[in-house]
């Protein structure tokens, strides 16, 4: 019989699987006319901070800033050696392929390196899931991993459920498994991370681990709501809306980015933020921005935002076509 991980759609779990679509959709738009490679530095060390947080590092993001700038800093080692570790994993992460094997096992071995000495193999014993001192739950017997673990990444390969449900499924069903010795919680998230960068490349640059440390002990509510129901949708719900939270982080913080810089019209801006996922017609976009003369708009708003790649037409090869039509490039 075909394994399938026991999970509900909720209709808090479809708002949110619009809301993020949507968002991300303006987000894509931004980064394409603000292609920071500073912003994304930056995301990416409150990424690898906040998911060593939760398991304890107390390094900070300038301290993960100099380390990755290759100075010596004071601090415990394990601590360093586990940011070197995820830096090399972040560096990485765009070559492996989520429901492989093999990678899942590299991807642990880079992250667990000089931290323990199984690194790249499942358990061989019994583990608790941990919430400060509090075990919240023991994980399957050690003789169970390699079959569980199959199952889970067959079910991924094979799976045509959205990359958004897929991911936070795959996150739930790991941390039930709890496949190795130690690194599981950062493993989980990586992979998350991993599976929607598949979807779109964006997802490397957001910082969803930040905001789930932040919310850290509702992180672990979600994962024992949902080990109690047998039905991960608590830990769904949860996780879509950290997502959808650091989107609009670093919508934000992108629009910030935007303004900063004399390359981009405040104009073309103010035109991508008001579109949504649809096409429109000039008059559709006109009115968007309540404005009412045609040439102005071509001139200062519509022909920019073509020439920048962040609003495609619909008809590329028609473009005085009556019946073409505008949308956010993706």
């Amino acid at each position: 019989m075909k394994y399938q991980p026991p999970y509900t759609i909720t209709s808090k779990i479809i708002h949110l699987i619009a809301q993020i679509s949507e968002s991300i959709g303006r987000l894509t738009a931004l980064t394409q006319i603000q292609d920071s490679l500073k912003l994304r530095k930056a995301n990416r060390i409150r990424t690898i901070q906040g998911s060593l947080a939760i398991e304890g590092n107390t390094l900070s993001t300038e301290q993960i800033t100099a380390i990755l700038n290759g100075k010596t800093i004071i601090a415990p080692p394990k601590e360093v050696q586990e940011v070197r570790n995820a830096l090399k994993a972040y560096e990485e992460i765009q070559d492996w392929n989520p429901d492989q094997e093999s990678h899942l096992l590299k991807a642990h071995q880079i992250l667990m390196t000089g931290l323990i000495d199984d690194v790249g193999q499942y358990r061989h014993g019994g583990v608790g899931v941990m919430s400060g001192d509090q075990v919240v739950h023991m994980a399957p017997p050690a003789n169970q991993v390699h079959r569980l673990m199959g199952e889970l990444l067959q079910w991924l390969a094979e799976g045509n459920e959205h990359p958004l449900i897929q991911s936070s499924v795959f996150h739930y069903e790991f941390e039930f498994i709890h496949p190795f010795a130690d690194g599981n919680g950062r493993m989980g998230r990586l992979w998350q991370t991993l599976i929607l960068s598949q979807w779109n490349p964006i997802f490397l640059n957001i910082p969803v681990e930040s905001l789930i440390y932040q919310n850290q002990k509702a992180y672990y509510d979600a994962l024992q709501a949902s080990t109690d129901r047998s039905d991960s949708a608590p830990f769904i719900e949860f996780i879509l809306q950290m997502i959808l939270d650091a989107i609009l982080s670093s919508d934000a913080s992108d629009q910030d980015t935007a303004q900063a810089s004399v390359q981009v019209s405040d104009q073309v801006k103010r035109l991508i933020q008001n579109m949504e996922q649809k096409e429109y017609s000039l008059t559709e976009l006109m009115a968007l921005l309540d404005l009412s003369h045609r040439a102005t708009f071509q001139k200062n708003y519509l022909t920019p935002a073509l020439e920048a790649g962040v609003v495609e037409r619909t008809l590329p090869d028609k473009p005085k076509s009556p019946k073409q039509k505008y949308k956010l490039k993706n």
